[in-house]
């Protein structure tokens, strides 16, 4: 493309930018007429300002559009995905991870939300849709220095970030353990087989607690052995995060799985309030009678005294329903099992609903009709043990709450695929549970950013989309500037954008 100089016959020069194509001259701009040297100066000046302009981002003309179109196509120069980045990197920025500064860590944290496999194909899918390019070792030895200098400080931010949030001190936790199993059959010292939550019994496992605030922001974790007895875990999290952060009180909440009467005292003796989920049936005959020969109505407490403690028992109408789905279910399945003669010795233990079965002569086994009726009796019934000072209708909200931390456990393991983990060293096995904090994190802050924004959408549709909005480059031939522009090309895309603020 050039410019033009045309003189008329009344003496005046005419500007134009002309471009060649396919033989002939196309008038591409006009910039008007020139009737002294200064003024000509000043159009040439003008057209060839406007040329650098039209190469670098050029403007169609519809009568020639298709060759215009294979032009701009012609000079990009780079596609690659950049949703992940502007919604899930902008979250991660903002809670304060980008103080770690390794890109590295932020690619793995990312990626694990919208690709969670082995670090492996994490390589191959950050080359091959981010172009970003790392080795398998590199990962490793990142990993190793993940495990060695940063934990603590991800447990630092992560716990920054979430007073922030609450505008308040840390005042009620929620503490919930879990296990993850590995596809191996070798144990270790640290990978042991164990009852597994997850019915793994034959595969190595470890224990996972987690420590989470007032609406479930994650606040601390740490990782122990496969055979760790879940009631052994609570302490040493609670007293660690309770003494790195200065904090005076708490109030513990936890579900009966982690009540024992060490647990108690320990909590006691730490200065701690504690909210634990009660084994009803596990109470004396007198406690059970006396919650037994009360009429409950739907939603009714009654609070009962332990010495320094109280028992409060409540009824929901809802539960109850649940609890009778869930023995019947049981039973026919145990009926099923004696009709087929599948019933095996193995079966016959005191978990789940085989309480019901009995032995009849030295052979025969059946249902205990009178089991279930006792059973029955408790259907609906919750018990929460507690020494805080809240009311009970508190009590009970505050320990609804656990829920988050049964969702976290959830996430982490369907949507994060934390396990079944492939490491085997534990510096290893440490840093994949701290890269997976991190993502449940910022998962949180997802959810919290959308509700704030008043969005429709879940965070799981957002990560969905994030992996859809990709950016062009383009070099200018002339210039070689590179421009680079975000494609949002669906309804969708553009309602995220708007919401994170990008590409507008």
């Amino acid at each position: 493309m050039f410019v033009r100089q045309l003189k008329h016959k009344n003496g005046r020069i005419y500007i134009q930018a002309v471009e060649k194509s396919h033989g002939r001259y196309i008038v591409r701009k006009s910039f008007g007429s020139a009737n002294n040297e200064s003024e000509l100066k000043s159009l040439i000046s003008k057209a060839e300002d406007w040329i650098k302009k039209y190469q670098g981002i050029i403007e169609l003309d519809f009568d020639n559009e298709r060759l215009h179109y294979e032009q701009v196509l012609n000079t990009i120069t780079s596609h690659r995905l950049v949703g992940v980045e502007l919604i899930l990197g902008k979250l991660f920025d903002e809670i304060g991870f980008n103080a770690i500064g390794d890109v590295l860590f932020k690619d793995l944290v990312l990626y694990r939300l919208v690709f969670p496999k082995s670090k492996l194909k994490t390589t191959e899918y950050l080359s091959r849709f981010a172009q970003k390019n790392y080795s398998e070792d590199e990962i490793y030895r990142y990993m190793d220095k993940l495990y060695n200098t940063q934990k603590e400080l991800v447990q630092q931010i992560s716990y920054q970030h979430t007073l922030k949030i609450l505008q308040q001190g840390i005042q009620i936790v929620f503490y919930d353990v879990t296990t993850l199993y590995f596809e191996t059959d070798q144990e270790d010292d640290f990978r042991k087989t164990d009852f597994s939550k997850e019915g793994k019994h034959q595969n190595p496992q470890i224990v996972l607690g987690l420590l989470l605030s007032d609406g479930g922001y994650p606040l601390a974790y740490d990782v122990f052995e496969g055979k760790k007895y879940e009631g052994h875990t609570m302490l040493p999290i609670i007293n660690g995060f309770k003494e790195k952060y200065a904090i005076e009180k708490l109030t513990v909440v936890a579900d009966s799985g982690l009540l024992s009467k060490a647990n108690i005292e320990e909590l006691v003796a730490s200065g701690h309030e504690f909210i634990l989920g009660a084994r009803l049936k596990n109470e004396t005959q007198q406690c059970k009678e006396k919650i037994l020969s009360h009429s409950f109505k739907d939603g009714e407490s009654i609070v009962l005294h332990k010495g320094n403690y109280k028992l409060i028992v409540n009824f929901s109408q809802q539960r109850a329903k649940k609890d009778r789905y869930n023995r019947e279910k049981g039973i026919k399945r145990l009926e099923k099992l004696i009709k087929n003669n599948k019933l095996t010795k193995a079966a016959i233990n005191k978990r789940g609903y085989n309480k019901f079965l009995t032995m009849k002569g030295s052979m025969e086994v059946d249902i205990d009709a009178e089991k279930i009726v006792q059973d029955q009796r408790w259907d609906g019934l919750k018990g929460y043990l507690t020494n805080s000072t809240l009311p009970k209708e508190k009590i009970l909200e505050n320990y609804n709450q656990l829920w988050l931390i049964e969702k976290a456990f959830r996430i982490a393991k369907t949507d994060l695929k934390i396990r079944p983990i492939y490491h085997y060293k534990q510096r290893r096995i440490e840093a994949h549970i701290c890269l997976n904090f991190v993502a449940y994190k910022i998962y949180k802050e997802l959810e919290r950013y959308l509700k704030q924004k008043k969005s429709d959408l879940s965070a799981e549709k957002v990560i969905e989309i994030a992996q859809s909005i990709y950016q062009i480059e383009i070099t200018t031939p002339t210039t070689k500037e590179i421009i680079r522009k975000v494609l949002l090309l669906t309804e969708k895309q553009k309602k995220v954008a708007s919401i994170f603020n990008f590409g507008c």
